[in-house]
């Protein structure tokens, strides 16, 4: 008999399916990889299992950031198994090729890329690349398209299964997006790799469509940053008596304006109703209204505000980080957890904030639930709030959230009916958001009583006003849910009453001097709201309008995207804040200065994003859009080889350190720190000694301020982040000395050899302008930093110890701080960056002091006991007679 084999993205869904078609079509046998009934086999993948690749032909291997091998256009691309997922292929394949299995039924997520996880499994299954559809294989192919995962959507799906003809447009678009995103990534990254290595090292350069864009908007807002001009302008607050007490009062400018479409930053964008930018204006004021009396009015409105929708993926990785400091990769695999482990929330990554309008009837049981459930620890007092939305019947149709054209290929994040438990204190904090939105989201609006009182003082025949603002919550509605959390965050005001034509007397003015701010640095929270809504920075309607719904990434992808960021050296987090390096400036001057500018844009992905669009509707050939962005990648790669000026154009630093060879003036240009002369270049025929030095040593960018500390102290590090010519990383000491033969100064990289020389010098090194670091575990003598190591002050001179610790071990710099703690406890901080020799993985480990060989070793943190062997066997045995 022949059976279609259905194939869902993850076995989660798979599962839903097999218990939605065993009361149609029997029982199902449950095997290692699938499901088996009468009619269907059901199995799934784990997300991607197969990435595109270059044909061996055109994959280079050795020069592959040359610019000879560049561009990289394959004409076709062959796949690549994903190594952590190889056993599900096979086994797919093997179902696929099946001779009973007469039709496969794509049961991927409802979107592009579910269409393409299927297509390339098929196209795996098949080896072949000449087509892009499944039947080379000889089977018949249909779509599964769910909005929902109830029992009876999936029935109803699968009674009106898609055509593979209605499906190609679609999957024509998700192939071209994988390629496209390739072509631009491997050949962005090799040319600009190439140009800045060709000057001699590797400077690893990476390029994306995604990455570059998000980066771009950080290096713009650090520059905006760095050119503020602070300006200073003054407030004046005043305190009014009446009758009932006193209360204060904000002057303000009646007749202002605010200047429309105002750049950010700018002079007009910082004008306001309530600045005044003259002091001795200021005090005219202050002085005028100083005693008098006022008249006062004020209005009184009622106001509402409903609860904020169910989260999405990217709103509930902003808030966690604005709550709790959570990264955006960490809330993600809480979340992911809590989907997975304790199967207490829907799908984690997704990009819609409503839920299908079929979904009423498990709402309500979940809130049941909740109302019900003995939920633990602090999220107990939620069910009373569950309790009163059933009670009262607040769970019902209401399009804010139940709306199928808002949802896309998953719904919003919600609690399942399954009660956690045993839940890590991160866990429950993310659990508890997720709750509480769920509940709120059905309460009533909260309603408020918000007052505005003008207090109008007559002074010198002038009228000058004060604006005082007041906020009462009248009915909590949703705020209810948050409780104590809510009245935190609020800004309630109570304002003392005023009868009516009573008089108010000025008791007391201020004048408060402040100055003007510049934009505030993108925090993780701000820059996924930055990347979500990408489009709204671009002026081509059509193209915001095809980012309307996607912005930069996915949901699922910008955590991810924020991470490589950091990991490239481009990013880094200062407590919440997120700041370009040098390398992150560096390429923004680079893609400037070549002309191909539109690679940090965010209109790149707007117009992938309308084309694909049109894709999809048939409206545009999938080799008309690849032949575009061949023509790109081709003009990215031509414009890197043939730029044929000295150095890229840009906005460069000046350094405050002068030339440590005639202390002449250090300017930057884009590959070199260069000594310009006593005048800086200015004076007429003034040039410089000749000092100068790169700026990107073994393929790492300097900072400002370690170019400035080098150049002051002679010496600087140890530093992460350096690059051998094999590409490998390493960390390393740097210094600058003096060089008889160029009579200048050069730098170099110090890996401890003057140490050494010390040490079998037969002189005892001079410590006493140093302070110890610690007693000597070996012999009770100080121990102090010496060249690139911590050593015993006895191991120099006529030594009697051996003590020795390296600053750096395998690429982890050990800090002072941490030699301090060995020599007080025995052992350091668990340190994070040593990377193996073999293996070159990150590894965890304690530096501690083995007295047994009398050297510092590795202490590795104690992993959790496996369960014993017997029951082991036991659980197999019983599972096997279950089975049987």
């Amino acid at each position: 008999m022949s059976k279609a084999l259905v194939i869902a993205e993850k076995p989660s869904v798979a599962q839903d399916i097999v218990r939605a078609l065993t009361p149609v079509d029997g029982k199902f046998e449950k095997h290692d990889e699938y499901f088996e009934s009468e009619h269907y086999v059901v199995s799934s993948a784990v997300g991607h299992l197969v990435e595109i690749k270059a044909p061996e032909e055109f994959d280079v291997k050795r020069g592959k950031w040359s610019f000879a091998n560049l561009p990289v256009i394959p004409p076709h691309f062959d796949l690549n198994p994903i190594d952590k997922s190889k056993g599900r292929l096979n086994a797919l394949v093997k179902l696929i090729k099946r001779k009973d299995v007469t039709t496969l039924i794509n049961a991927c997520d409802a979107g592009r890329e579910g269409e393409l996880i299927f297509r390339l499994i098929a196209q795996y299954a098949q080896d072949s690349t000449a087509t892009t559809r499944a039947k080379g294989l000889g089977k018949d192919v249909k779509r599964l398209w769910l909005q929902s995962m109830t029992p009876a959507a999936i029935r109803d799906g699968f009674e009106s299964l898609r055509t593979d003809e209605q499906m190609l447009p679609l999957a024509s678009a998700a192939r071209c997006r994988s390629e496209a995103d390739w072509l631009v990534g491997i050949n962005g990254t090799r040319a600009m790799t190439a140009f800045n290595s060709r000057d001699g090292g590797f400077f690893l350069t990476t390029v994306g469509r995604v990455q570059t864009p998000t980066l771009s908007i950080v290096v713009e807002r650090e520059e905006k940053i760095r050119k503020h001009v602070y300006r200073d302008y003054w407030e004046i607050r005043g305190s009014f008596d009446v009758a009932a007490g006193s209360y204060d009062g904000k002057w303000f400018d009646p007749e202002f304006k605010k200047v429309k479409n105002a750049a950010e930053g700018s002079q007009e964008a910082e004008l306001k109703a309530d600045r005044v930018w003259s002091a001795a204006e200021a005090q005219a004021i202050a002085d005028a209204v100083r005693g008098q009396a006022g008249t006062v009015s004020e209005e009184a409105k009622p106001s509402s505000q409903s609860s904020p929708l169910l989260y999405d993926l990217t709103t509930l990785q902003r808030e966690a980080n604005s709550r709790f400091g959570f990264s955006a990769k960490t809330t993600l695999s809480l979340a992911q957890a809590l989907y997975e482990k304790h199967k207490a929330l829907t799908y984690p990554r997704t990009d819609s904030r409503a839920l299908p309008e079929d979904y009423l009837a498990v709402v309500k049981d979940t809130m049941g639930m909740i109302a019900n459930e003995d939920l633990p620890g602090p999220l107990r007092e939620l069910a009373m709030h569950a309790r009163k939305a059933v009670n009262d019947g607040y769970v019902k149709p209401n399009k804010r959230v139940f709306d199928n054209a808002k949802v896309s290929d998953h719904f919003a994040i919600i609690p399942t009916m399954q009660a956690p438990r045993s839940l890590t204190e991160a866990e429950a904090k993310l659990y508890d958001m997720v709750v509480k939105r769920f509940i709120a989201v059905f309460y009533p609006a909260a309603e408020f009583m918000v007052t505005t009182r003008i207090t109008k003082v007559l002074a010198a025949g002038k009228v000058h006003h004060f604006q005082t603002n007041g906020k009462v919550l009248v009915k909590p509605g949703w705020l209810a849910v948050y409780g104590k959390e809510a009245a935190e965050e609020g800004d309630d005001t109570t304002l003392v009453a005023v009868q009516p034509g009573e008089a108010v007397r000025n008791e007391d003015v201020l004048v408060n001097a402040l100055k003007t701010k510049p934009p505030a640095r993108y925090t993780e929270a701000t820059l996924l709201s930055a990347m979500e809504g990408a489009g709204k920075l671009i002026d081509d309607e059509e193209l915001k309008a095809a980012m309307t719904e996607k912005g930069l990434g996915t949901p699922a992808t910008r955590a991810a995207i924020i991470e490589g960021l950091i990991t490239e050296k481009y990013l880094f987090r200062e407590g919440r804040e997120m700041i370009p390096t040098a390398k992150a400036f560096q390429l923004m001057t680079l893609l400037r200065g070549l002309g191909v500018e539109d690679l940090t844009k965010p209109e790149l992905t707007g117009n992938w994003e309308f084309k694909l669009a049109e894709m999809e509707k048939g409206r545009l050939s999938r080799e008309a859009f690849m032949a575009e962005i061949e023509a790109m990648t081709q003009r990215v790669v031509q414009k890197a080889k043939e730029y044929d000026r000295d150095t890229i154009p840009g906005d460069y630093a000046t350094l405050s350190t002068p030339c440590p060879n005639c202390g002449g003036v250090v300017k930057e240009n884009y590959r070199r720190f260069t000594c310009t002369g006593k005048g800086g270049g200015d004076a007429e025929g003034a040039t410089g000694c000749g000092f100068s030095m790169t700026k990107i040593p073994a393929g790492r960018s300097f900072e400002l301020h370690e170019v400035e500390q080098l150049l002051r102290d002679h010496k600087i590090g140890p530093l992460e982040g350096f690059r051998s010519k094999a590409g490998w990383p390493f960390t390393a000491e740097l210094r600058m000395v003096r060089d008889e033969e160029s009579a200048n100064w050069k730098m170099e990289f110090d890996f401890g050899e003057d140490a050494k020389k010390d040490e079998g010098s037969g002189e005892a090194v001079d410590f006493s302008a140093q302070t110890s670091l610690g007693k000597c575990p070996k012999c009770g003598g100080d121990v102090y930093e010496h060249g690139a190591n911590y050593v015993c002050e006895r191991t120099t001179g006529t030594p009697t110890c051996d003590f020795k610790s390296g600053k750096i071990i395998l690429q982890q710099p050990v800090t002072p701080e941490q030699i301090t703690k060995l020599l007080e406890t025995g052992k350091t901080d668990l340190l994070e960056n040593f990377v193996s020799n073999k293996t070159r993985r990150k590894f965890k480990a304690f530096l501690s002091w083995d007295a047994k060989t009398g050297k510092v070793g590795f202490e590795f943190e104690p992993r959790a006991a496996k369960a014993p062997a017997a029951k082991k066997t036991a659980a197999k045995k019983a599972a096997a007679k279950k089975a049987a």
